[in-house]
C-alpha cells in the first residue's frame, strides 16, 4: 500500500500564514507598543516559538543607536539569543511617522532572511505583513546592501545554479573622503566568490563586468547577456541595477562599454 501524500506546497503555506497571523493577532499590542516606547527610532523585535508558546521578543536597533531613526538592525546578540531560545517565527520592525507599507529595503531583506515580516506603524498603529518572495530580475527597487547591483548578480548566478557568497557592504563605501580610503570590495572579494578577471578581453554570456561610476574605485557590476534572443542581430546587452532605477537591460556600448574596466568570468564557465 503507498503511503498518503501531505497536503500540496500551497495548502501548506496558507495554513503557515494562518497560523502565523493567530499568534499574531495576539501580540499585536505588545509590537505596537515597543514601537511607541522606542518612538521616534524605529523599534524591531522577533516572533519566538519556545516549546507550544509563541511571544513577542524586543531586541536592540543597532542601526537606530548610530544613525537615527530612518533604519534598522537587529542587534546580532539578541538575535543569536532568540534563536538559542527558540524557534524564530518572523521579523517586527516600526516604521515611525509613516505608514506601514513596506519599503524596496525591507522587501529585499524579507527575502533575503527567509523569514515573514510584521510591519507595523507609529504612531498610525497600522500594520502589514511581508512574506519573503523571489525577486524578478527585471523590474526590482535598489536598496544598497540587500537589493543593488551585486545582489541582481548573486540571484542571476543563483538561477544558473550557482550560489555566490554574500558580503557586507556599508553605504558609500567607494567614497573617498579626508579621513577614510574608498573600499574596493569587488577587488577584494571576487575571487572568493569563485571568479576569474580576465581583463579587457571580449565578455561571453554569464560574465560580469565591473564598472567604475563617478568614483575611483570599481562600484557597480553587470552581467553581459548578450543579444536579444528574440531580435537576432541586435546589440549585446548587459543586466544592471543603478541607484534609483529599476532592474533592467541596457545596451553594452558606448557609455558602459567605456565604464568596463573588467571582465570577470566564472571557474565554472571556463572553456
Amino acid at each position: 500500500m503507498s503511503e498518503r501524500a501531505g497536503p500540496p506546497a500551497r495548502t501548506r503555506l496558507r495554513d503557515a500564514k494562518a497560523s502565523l497571523l493567530r499568534h499574531w493577532a495576539r501580540l499585536v499590542p505588545a509590537a505596537l507598543a515597543h514601537a511607541q516606547a522606542d518612538y521616534p527610532r524605529e523599534a524591531c523585535g522577533l516572533l519566538l516559538k519556545q516549546g507550544r508558546k509563541v511571544s513577542y521578543l524586543p531586541c536592540r536597533n543597532a542601526a537606530a543607536l548610530q544613525t537615527g531613526k530612518d533604519s534598522f538592525q537587529l542587534h546580532p546578540q539578541d538575535w543569536a539569543a532568540a534563536e538559542d531560545a527558540g524557534v524564530v517565527l518572523a521579523v517586527v520592525h516600526s516604521h515611525p511617522d509613516d505608514d506601514a507599507h513596506p519599503s524596496p529595503y525591507d522587501i529585499g531583506a524579507c527575502t533575503r532572511s527567509g523569514l515573514p515580516w510584521f510591519i507595523v506603524s507609529w504612531p498610525g498603529a497600522a500594520w502589514r505583513l511581508q512574506w519573503p518572495e523571489p525577486l524578478p530580475l527585471v523590474g526590482r527597487a535598489f536598496a544598497h546592501g540587500v537589493v543593488d547591483c551585486y545582489s541582481l548578480v548573486r540571484d542571476y548566478y543563483a538561477q544558473l545554479g550557482l550560489v555566490l557568497p554574500d558580503f557586507e557592504r556599508a553605504d558609500d563605501w567607494w567614497v573617498e573622503t579626508p579621513d577614510r580610503q574608498p573600499a574596493n570590495l569587488y577587488r577584494d572579494n571576487f575571487a572568493a566568490a569563485g571568479f576569474v578577471d580576465l581583463g579587457q578581453a571580449a565578455p561571453q554570456l554569464h560574465d560580469v563586468l565591473l564598472m567604475r561610476v563617478a568614483s575611483r574605485v570599481e562600484n557597480h557590476a553587470a552581467v553581459y547577456v548578450g543579444p536579444d534572443p528574440a531580435m537576432p542581430g541586435t546589440a549585446p546587452r548587459i543586466l544592471q541595477h543603478l541607484h534609483g532605477r529599476l532592474s533592467g537591460h541596457d545596451i553594452w556600448g558606448g557609455e558602459w562599454q567605456r565604464r568596463t574596466s573588467a571582465v570577470l568570468r566564472h571557474t565554472s564557465l571556463l572553456n
